[in-house]
């Protein structure tokens, strides 16, 4: 606990508080309302630019309970779906129901799970998610709507604004304490998730809470109820709530439990972690109740795309249906010890500098906080080390058994998965003193997010555009998770095309200076450096390129090694060779070819009976070459 600096409450309490808590407030306020007039304005469907995601599943189970009060899915949630959408829920996720049934016994284990059966309704399915965010949702949505969603992710938001004021305000001047909660989430990829209609603002503010009623009181006298264990019950609960959403927030509650024995405080770590262990498994239990199965996750679970359960075709849908995963490898593959230290590696680096999902990028106040925390003096107060080892933890968690899919899936903006990690690094700030935290991290986190927080709704549904220009370009490309890249999001067909035949290649366009193969060559466009990934299920040595041109331009090509640059004369074909060096991904090798002309031309001008308005510059065949000569 600080000593000599007035708390909060105390300043709340002052019959003539400051003129900065006033301006704080003020400036809150509008804020807030301003936020809140935006969402409840905002056309839903047309803004967010119809489905994204898993918004199909959320969407019609948070109606669901919102309109009929239960949690499953019948044709009257296809009919209110469609009625909204104009169309159906592209990728929903749905599963079977089975009849759930214990039975109590006088030895140990005195319950015992029976095979479930398959349930005799034939008019009925569940929703195949995790369902507290759709019963939080409901209500918004039943008084607001859609725009509801938006409604709700706004209060969210505010409350863990506030919660973030009053922990940092609590030994630091007020102004800066707004500035910097303001800039934490402002200057970073938060904001574009609260046009998402999923639960990750949901599950950052369970998160943000929690911690907030575990650590208030080390920083500042709080309340009585913010004061005792009750506080860290409530904070275990909501932890064990977002561990239910998300397992992979499971390693946050650690911390809460260590701290009380670093303290000596044995059965009060003891209680507060069973709160944690009974929120989390009493929701999986709950799950089994409603739907016969504890995983929501597992049993017969599938997607649909084009054609849906009760729609009224002659063919059960039910039938062509896409099965589904959690994930593409199990622990026996993702553990497998002559991959694991290289492909470990690889993944740290991309986790905290990758150019689609990485730490720096998108979470960048979070960096801030970090060296706050590290020149601080409190760097070695044990609730701060414990909530440091919390956030690396879970970030071990996700690379050592998502290592495919760490960032979410779905080429999402940013890390979707630690989203709910990030705000554990808020609270090991130590006191500001001055406004300048908060100007560095609004300054570095707009180099990289100020294209997405123009117009969140297009960086939240065209994730792909982000990085095609900008700082984010100059990052290293997530080579591990090509088929997870935004760029497979892309309707124009960029990502996964396949090129030639032995080997086959398997290409990922990343930007628009490079066009999808055609038949006498792929271009490479003349108006900057195209990124292309390369895959083979095969050790690649080199590449051999034939390079052509009907202008002189200096070309240069890399592949992981060296660059080769070749002077280009008019319609004269170059051959040559690139030195390939690469990444083992999920069942290949990933490569990042790069490839670059000094200038350019447009067809239409050169022969106006051609129709071809692009830039070009070189057209190049590729011949890949395997390792040892294959």
């Amino acid at each position: 606990m600080m000593s000599g600096v007035p708390s909060l409450s105390q300043a709340a309490g002052s019959p003539s508080p400051t003129s900065a808590t006033r301006g704080v407030a003020v400036a809150a306020g509008v804020l807030l309302v301003i936020a809140l007039a935006a969402a409840v304005s905002v056309d839903v469907v047309r803004a967010l630019y119809g489905i994204k995601g898993d918004e199909s599943t959320y969407v019609a189970m948070t109606l669901s309970v919102a309109y009929d009060g239960d949690l499953s899915y019948q044709r009257r949630d296809l009919e209110r779906f469609w009625g909204i959408y104009k169309q159906g829920p592209e990728g929903i996720f749905l599963k079977r129901g089975k009849q759930f049934r214990l039975r109590l016994r006088a030895a140990p284990p005195f319950v015992r799970v029976l095979n479930a059966r398959e349930e005799p309704r034939s008019d009925r399915l569940f929703f195949a998610k995790a369902m507290v965010y759709s019963i939080a949702a409901a209500p918004f949505v039943r008084v607001f709507g859609m725009s509801g969603f938006l409604v709700f992710h706004v209060v969210l938001l505010a409350l863990a604004c506030w919660c973030g004021y009053l922990f940092l305000s609590a030994t630091s001047p007020p102004l800066a304490a707004f500035t910097f909660v303001l800039a934490f989430f402002g200057a970073s990829v938060v904001p574009v998730y609260t046009v998402f209609l999923t639960p990750e603002i949901f599950n950052l503010t369970l998160v943000f809470v929690a911690y907030f009623l575990w650590l208030y009181k080390e920083v500042t006298t709080p309340p009585r109820w913010l004061n005792g264990i009750g506080s860290e019950i409530a904070a275990a609960v909501l932890l064990g709530i977002a561990a239910y959403m998300k397992p992979t927030n499971a390693p946050l509650a650690v911390p809460l439990v260590l701290a009380l024995w670093w303290r000596r405080r044995w059965i009060r770590g003891f209680v507060v972690g069973t709160a944690f262990a009974v929120a989390t498994g009493g929701l999986f239990f709950w799950n089994a109740l409603v739907t016969g199965e504890f995983n929501y996750q597992g049993g017969d679970r599938a997607t649909f795309y084009a054609r849906f359960p009760f729609d009224g075709s002659p063919r059960n849908a039910w039938d062509t249906r896409a099965l589904v995963t959690t994930n593409d490898s199990d622990a026996a593959v993702v553990l497998e010890p002559g991959e694991l230290a290289s492909r470990f590696g690889h993944n740290v680096k991309y986790f905290l500098v990758g150019r689609h999902f990485g730490f720096l990028p998108y979470f960048f106040p979070g960096v801030v906080a970090l060296l706050l925390w590290a020149r601080s003096r409190e760097r070695l107060v044990a609730w701060r080390l414990l909530n440091l080892a919390g956030v690396v933890g879970s970030a071990l968690v996700l690379l050592l058994f998502l290592p495919y899919t760490w960032s979410g899936g779905g080429g999402p903006p940013g890390n979707r998965y630690f989203l709910s990690v990030y705000p554990a690094l808020f609270f090991i700030v130590p006191p500001l003193a001055w406004t300048g935290p908060a100007i560095l991290a609004w300054v570095g986190g707009a180099l990289f997010t100020a294209k997405m927080l123009v117009n969140p709704f297009v960086a939240a549904k065209f994730t792909w555009e982000t990085t095609q220009r900008g700082f984010a370009r100059r990052l290293p490309v997530e080579l591990t998770m090509a088929n997870d890249l935004p760029v497979m999001l892309d309707t124009s067909l960029r990502g996964r095309i396949p090129y030639g035949a032995d080997p086959q290649l398997l290409l990922y366009f990343l930007d628009q200076h490079a066009f999808p193969p055609e038949p006498q060559g792929m271009w490479v466009a003349g108006d900057g450096r195209a990124d292309i990934i390369v895959r083979c299920e095969d050790v690649i040595d080199h590449l051999t390129v034939t390079a052509v041109s009907p202008i002189r331009t200096v070309f240069s090509m890399s592949m992981g090694k060296e660059t080769v640059t070749r002077t280009l004369q008019p319609r004269t074909p170059v051959t040559f060779e690139v030195p390939a060096s690469g990444v083992r991904g999920l069942n290949s090798y990933a490569y990042l070819l790069t490839a670059l002309s000094s200038d350019g031309f447009t067809p239409r001008l050169q022969d106006p009976n051609s129709q071809d308005q692009r830039n070009l510059a070189v057209q190049v065949t590729l011949q890949a070459i395997r390792a040892g000569g294959r």
